[in-house]
Parts: structure tokens; C-alpha cells; sequence
């Protein structure tokens, strides 16, 4: 069991939690990721460490309550404890000096990106931080970002905080200016990452993206987590979850991602649950 030691929503639907898990924070570096499940009947669910302290024996997540599961850990609370976490799984950013760095987090993107880019700034790179979000009130880890990279901006659709537009806009801008960007890290949505690797491809930036497609094991067994990378099929759970942006066949990732929607659908209405009343029928007449 892995307990629980802080909740605190950072946005609507948004929860970071930092739970113990000494052996995986000792072990974690910048862009590997977790997968955990909540009690024996509960769905693998892979997250990002988004930061870790191997003195403390923590590792913190960030998570949206977008899915059955999802919802259920951001009803958990300070106290509580996830049955299993496994890692950490995936292979690590790749971290060296490139010049001036530009990281793109959309949404909760920017909480998958803040271990990267930390790890950037530490390594000796310039950081640029870009980070977008529907609406002010789904911005995340402004002043975390702000206190790690030597420049940041915040782009909002609606204009209700910092620049009113797409983060591609604000990328766009610092290109146009004459920036020179020697790296681009995006990650978020799929469509904004394809934006992003699009918009760099002519300026011949090198673009790494963070895939998340759906994922069972996390170990390369199951084939759920394939992808096309470069002409090829990958395993992002592996082989990833960082790949070349500029080779990355979108489309197909965004067809997988829609398999289950269905099914995520139904997952979440309420309905009676036949197995469950003749357990708990036994449980009362045992």
C-alpha cells in the first residue's frame, strides 16, 4: 500500500498528490512515469512523476479527473492509500545542454513537462516556458515553472490571463522575433502537439513530444500503448513516451485514443452492479 500524504485540487478537476513511494523516488528521473490502481478491481492507470524527493521517499502526480478512475483518485484524500504503483516505467528525457530551451505544456501538459523542464534548467540549458489553458482558472504550476525557467508566458483562449491566444501563437511570436531555439519540448492535448511539431518542422527545430495513448501493463506486453513513430510501430510504454515530434503519425494516435470512448462512457453511469450485491448478499448472510 502507498500512502497518501497530501491532496490539494490546483485547479477545477485537478489534484496533485504526494504519496509515499521511497524505492521509485530513489530511482526516478525526469520523464518516466507510474502506473498505479486503486484496489484489486481497479484499471492500470500510467501517470507522470512529476517531481520526486528521494530523502523524503515521495513522488508527487498531478491528476485530472477526466475518467471513472481518474475521478476516484481525486475523491481520495491526506490518509488514504493506493493499493499498487509500479515503476518507474518509461525511458528518461533526454537531457543535455541544447542552448535555449522552449517548453510547451498544454493544459495538464505543463504538469508532464515540469520534471523535463527542470531538469533542462539544471543541466545548464536557457528555459523558456510556455504554458496555455482554456480559462485562467485551469492554469497550473505558474510559480513552480516561473522559479525554474529564465522566462515564462502564459496563454489563455479566452484572454481571460496573460496573452489571449494558442501557445503555437506565442511560439510563433518568439520565432518571428528572432529568438534563436535551439529545442522544443511539447506536451498536452494531441492536436496542440501536432500544431507545435508542424509549426517548427520548417524552421528545422529539433521538437520532442510526450505521447500518452491508452496504456494496460506499462511493460511492453500487452501492445495497447502502439503508436507510429518515423514509419514504425512503437511501444510507447518502452520505446517512449518521448518521440521526435516531426515523425510522430498523429492521426493514427488520436484514432487509437477515440477506441474506448464508448466504453468510458458507460464506465461512468451509474448502474447496479450484479457480482457486487451477491458479495456483499453473502457477506451479510455469512
Amino acid at each position: 500500500m502507498y500512502k497518501i500524504l497530501s491532496a490539494e485540487f490546483l485547479a477545477p478537476d485537478i489534484k496533485r498528490f504526494i504519496i509515499e513511494a521511497p524505492l521509485i523516488a530513489k530511482k526516478r528521473k525526469a520523464g518516466q512515469f507510474i502506473v498505479l490502481r486503486i484496489n484489486d478491481t481497479g484499471e492500470r492507470v500510467p501517470l507522470t512523476i512529476v517531481d520526486s524527493s528521494p530523502e523524503k521517499g515521495t513522488i508527487t502526480l498531478i491528476i485530472q479527473g477526466v475518467g471513472k478512475t481518474s475521478r476516484k483518485l481525486n475523491a481520495m484524500q491526506a490518509g488514504d492509500s493506493i493499493q499498487d504503483i509500479v515503476g518507474p516505467l518509461g525511458k528518461p528525457s533526454e537531457i543535455k545542454v541544447f542552448g535555449t530551451v522552449v517548453v510547451v505544456g498544454g493544459g495538464l501538459g505543463a504538469a508532464v513537462a515540469f520534471p523535463t523542464a527542470k531538469a533542462l534548467k539544471e543541466a545548464g540549458n536557457h528555459t523558456i516556458s510556455i504554458v496555455g489553458a482554456r480559462n485562467k482558472d485551469l492554469i497550473i504550476l505558474e510559480k513552480e515553472l516561473e522559479e525554474i525557467c529564465d522566462t515564462s508566458y502564459i496563454t489563455t483562449d479566452d484572454g481571460s490571463y496573460g496573452i489571449k491566444g494558442f501557445v503555437t501563437q506565442k511560439l510563433q511570436a518568439l520565432i518571428d522575433s528572432g529568438e534563436k531555439i535551439d529545442f522544443v519540448l511539447a506536451i498536452g492535448p494531441i492536436p496542440m502537439m501536432r500544431a507545435i511539431a508542424e509549426l517548427t518542422r520548417p524552421y528545422h527545430i529539433p521538437t520532442t513530444v510526450s505521447l500518452n495513448p491508452i496504456m494496460v501493463d506499462g511493460i511492453g506486453m500487452c501492445g495497447g500503448c502502439r503508436a507510429e513513430v518515423g514509419n514504425k510501430t512503437v511501444f510507447v510504454c518502452v520505446d517512449g513516451p518521448e518521440f521526435d515530434g516531426h515523425e510522430v503519425d498523429f492521426v493514427s494516435l488520436m484514432n487509437r485514443n477515440r477506441s474506448y470512448v464508448a466504453e468510458e462512457k458507460i464506465a461512468q453511469e451509474p448502474h447496479d452492479c450484479l457480482l457486487e450485491k451477491k458479495i456483499n448478499s453473502l457477506k451479510e448472510n455469512a
